[in-house]
């Protein structure tokens, strides 16, 4: 028989990121690119992959994560490849590190080195997006898409001080996201609880998201406040934004009482014609920084090193000691996750608190000398409280709007265990042990969807003319193992993932092929 096809993957069960649920079938690939779907016949590939008993989907894609200095180092790859994810969104959050000049990108680099990791040296004197983008393309395995992170923006034409910008710094602004989608970013994600982004009003963001949504882009947010009682004008604020400027709105690590959350959804839609989408993941505890739990915007304003000399003022510990440690809500479920400072390395598993007792501190010095020492570079694990049940979870899992993120940090020895598990969890616990999904469901959650909410051509499906980024999975067996004491340990039952064609894991072990590709907003040629 004639060899129609340089590889074929036979005898697996296809699940096709449509919504339609498993149906035997082969799946021809030829320059990178799905040929055929359907009954090829023995003979017809110069490679031939036997899968019986698997199922074969599209590769799964992380609309949240923060490995954007990591995403093309081997734990990293290993992480997520073992997970069947061959997508990863970056620039998460409101600070990416790019668009940036000097100032901006180190910044960047010193404020979110526990969540995102540090800039690379070559862009710390600053980057534009076309020049971050190329930095990804065939480094590693995966895939990397951008979004532009509005406080970067920000700091870049304003700077770190609590104040609206003026019109020229709003023109500039508009002006860097418009460049910046020229040059292939997704869009644009804002971070407002973090500083300088949480400084910008409605109005200045609703005028930044202009050019997004000329460009068809997505406005990814980490919302003005989550809790219970702030959700409603957090969803109605995001939903305006988009309403306003025709950026497509999604809601970054959206959880809470499925009820609430839910109802307020629907109530922004009513309110203003806009479908949100959100992401999130499925355990109860969260991942951030300890700044940004634990300092006002006040000890923040200014940048890191104003930051820095406000820790080292008694008063300020007087006032951390007096009335803003005893207001945290979460303080004590804090453990420590990183720690940018290798003489602190000791304090990565412990509790705050139970860290500063270790040290002989008080809780408020403690806190102000391991920001110091670290230079805010201290990442955290956190109860998200009674605001997020496994019920909670589980219903909202359900919602159309959800889209998969794991919101993974790869930093420190004891990081939170999404990284390495939100996928296979998604996948064994929440389709095979609990029902919640269908597998075509999931395929659906875990990749089509996100495919066409971001933009990225050419991915999410498993059909005809489609880039063949593919995983074959052990329904029987995908799991996760990672766990909050052990959470560096990669997923079991992801067999074999093909990402444009090219095998990068094979029989559950890597291979040396590098073919993942920075992906452009609707380039459907990459």
């Amino acid at each position: 028989m004639t060899v129609r096809y340089e590889t074929v993957l036979t005898g697996g069960s296809v699940v096709d990121g449509s919504g339609a649920e498993p149906r035997r079938a082969d799946v021809g690939i030829s320059g990178g690119r799905i040929a055929a779907v359907g009954d090829l016949g023995e003979g017809s590939g110069a490679r031939t992959i036997e899968i019986s008993g698997r199922y074969l989907l599209p590769g799964f894609i992380d609309v949240h994560s923060h490995a954007d200095s990591l995403v093309a180092t081997d734990p990293v790859a290993d992480a997520y490849l073992r997970q069947g994810v061959t997508t990863v969104i970056v620039g998460q959050d409101g600070l990416s590190f790019a668009p940036n000049d000097r100032e901006s990108a180190q910044f960047v680099d010193r404020y979110f080195a526990a969540i995102g990791g540090r800039v690379p040296p070559g862009l710390l004197g600053g980057a534009e997006v076309g020049e971050l983008l190329e930095s990804y393309d065939r480094r590693g395995p995966l895939n990397t898409g951008l979004l532009l992170g509005a406080g970067s923006i920000r700091a870049r034409a304003v700077g770190f001080d609590e104040r609206d910008a003026t019109d020229g710094e709003r023109l500039r602004m508009r002006d860097l996201v418009a460049r910046g989608m020229a040059e292939g970013a997704l869009g644009v994600s804002t971070g407002l609880d973090y500083v300088p982004g949480r400084f910008a009003g409605t109005a200045e963001l609703a005028e930044l998201m202009i050019a997004v949504g000329e460009a068809g882009g997505v406005h990814a947010s980490h919302l003005r406040g989550y809790a219970h009682h702030q959700l409603a004008a957090s969803l109605a604020e995001m939903a305006q934004i988009s309403a306003s400027s025709g950026a497509i709105g999604h809601v970054s690590h959206l959880h809470g009482p499925a009820a609430l959350v839910a109802g307020a959804l629907d109530r922004s839609h009513r309110l203003t014609g806009v479908d949100l989408t959100f992401d999130s993941y499925p355990y109860l505890r969260g991942s951030t920084i300890v700044a940004m739990l634990l300092l006002p915007p006040e000890l923040q304003a200014g940048g890191t090193d104003a930051t820095l000399s406000r820790l080292a003022e008694p008063s300020v510990r007087a006032l951390l000691r007096d009335e803003i440690l005893p207001r945290s809500t979460r303080l004590d479920s804090i453990v420590l996750s990183f720690v940018g400072d290798p003489a602190y390395a000791w304090a990565e598993g412990h509790g705050l608190r139970e860290a500063a007792e270790i040290a002989g501190r008080q809780i408020e010095d403690f806190v102000c000398d391991i920001l110091i020492a670290a230079d805010l570079a201290v990442g955290c694990v956190v109860d998200n409280g009674a605001d997020r049940t496994e019920a909670d979870v589980r219903q909202l899992l359900a919602h159309p709007g959800q889209l998969a993120g794991s919101d993974a940090i790869f930093l420190g020895s004891r990081p939170h265990p999404r990284g390495w598990g939100a996928f296979a969890r998604l996948l064994g616990r929440h389709v095979r042990e609990l029902g919640d999904w269908t597998w075509g469901q999931a395929a659906r959650h875990l990749s089509g969807h996100a495919a066409d909410r971001f933009g990225l051509a050419g991915r999410g499906t498993v059909t005809d003319g489609a880039v063949a980024d593919l995983v074959v999975l052990d329904p029987d067996t995908v799991s996760d193992v990672s766990t909050y004491d052990d959470p560096i340990r990669p997923a079991v039952g992801v067999d074999l993932v093909l990402i444009g064609g090219e095998t990068v894991l094979a029989d559950g072990r890597r291979t040396a092929a590098r073919p993942g590709r920075a992906l452009r907003h609707r380039d459907s040629n990459r």
